[in-house]
């Protein structure tokens, strides 16, 4: 690991500041990503500006929005009466996510801005243009069993990993974030980036700028909400596929839905031409399935990640099927 200088402020202003003087500065947090990116060589940041004591850890409802700061911790989102209350996709899907020891210091700004675990891109040997643009994406035609099956390009084929960003997806979430003049607003949808030509570029945060609080819209998917994952161990283990799926059920008929995947593209995939299809239609076995089948539009497998083609259209269908079940 090179040698690097490390900084505590505890404002947003100083944060900004600090950041603004280098570069090849980086903001630290729980560092639960960052760090391992260090050990490896994949990040050699200069200068780490631990932003730990800005106050930025307030869960709070308001006016018709639940504010979320961006240090507040995965444990402490997941745990709070409010989210399990009013965002209980959230709740879970958090839930699902890493390991407890971990959650308890990773961070929600963290989490958004986690990179991908694909092989190649964790080794430094081996050719990644997320990592080294132009040197080649190892994962076509390589070892790509947790690799993606939509929107992909020729110069990346990997996954975003988050599970909390994909409830974040569904449940219609707003980023907020703070630049040296002023701060400005972006759809949760529209944060993160596909590859394209520039697989390097994870999301759509400008150098300059820091991520502050989530706002999240109510809603009345409080009961009929679900995500499901689908991973190979129980726990601590990325997503081969998974779905978050919320349900407004009245009179039979779904009045609002909400769908989306994780594991399956470079940013957390909404299912928006699924939710389309299911309002105003009844939760049935056969809208679930036909739903299912008109979010596989596109996919496209690269070998051994073919079995997702079949696996994703029925955990959708599995997800909506419990989220219905619920009292």
């Amino acid at each position: 690991m090179i040698n690097f200088q490390y900084l505590r402020t505890s404002s947003k202003k100083s944060a900004l500041a600090l950041l603004l003087k280098d570069k090849n500065a980086k903001f630290i947090a729980g560092g639960t990503n960052l760090i391992d990116l260090m050990k490896r060589g994949v990040s050699a940041p200069e200068k780490l500006i631990d932003i730990n004591h800005v106050p930025l850890k307030q869960i709070e409802l308001v006016g018709d929005k639940i504010i979320i700061g961006a240090l507040a911790s995965n444990t402490a989102v997941a745990e709070n009466e409010l989210i399990k209350e009013k965002l209980p996709l959230l709740a879970m899907a958090l839930n699902a996510g890493a390991s407890a020891q971990l959650r308890n210091v990773a961070t929600v700004g963290g989490n958004m801005m986690q990179r991908t675990r694909c092989g190649y891109f964790y080794d430094t040997e081996m050719p990644c243009n997320k990592r080294k643009p132009g040197s080649g994406c190892g994962a076509i035609g390589g070892f790509n069993r947790m690799h993606a099956i939509f929107a992909t390009s020729d110069n990346c084929i990997a996954v975003h990993p988050s599970d909390m960003c994909v409830a974040l997806a569904a449940l219609d979430a707003v980023v907020v974030l703070a630049g040296p003049k002023a701060e400005r607003k972006i759809l949760f949808k529209d944060f993160h980036r596909l590859a394209g030509d520039t697989p390097q570029l994870d999301n759509n945060l400008k150098a300059d700028e820091m991520i502050i609080r989530l706002e999240i819209p109510l809603n009345n998917l409080t009961v009929n909400a679900h995500y499901l994952k689908v991973r190979d161990r129980a726990s601590y283990a990325f997503a081969l596929v998974s779905v978050a799926a919320g349900l407004e059920i009245s009179n039979h008929k779904i009045t609002d839905v909400r769908l989306a995947m994780g594991g399956v593209a470079h940013k957390p995939w909404r299912l928006t031409a699924s939710e389309n299809f299911l309002r105003g239609k009844e939760a049935t076995i056969e809208n679930f399935e036909q739903a299912a089948k008109l979010a596989m539009t596109g996919a496209k497998g690269f070998g051994e990640n073919d079995f997702k083609l079949q696996m994703a259209p029925n955990t959708i269908i599995e997800a909506l099927t419990i989220a219905k079940s619920k009292a």
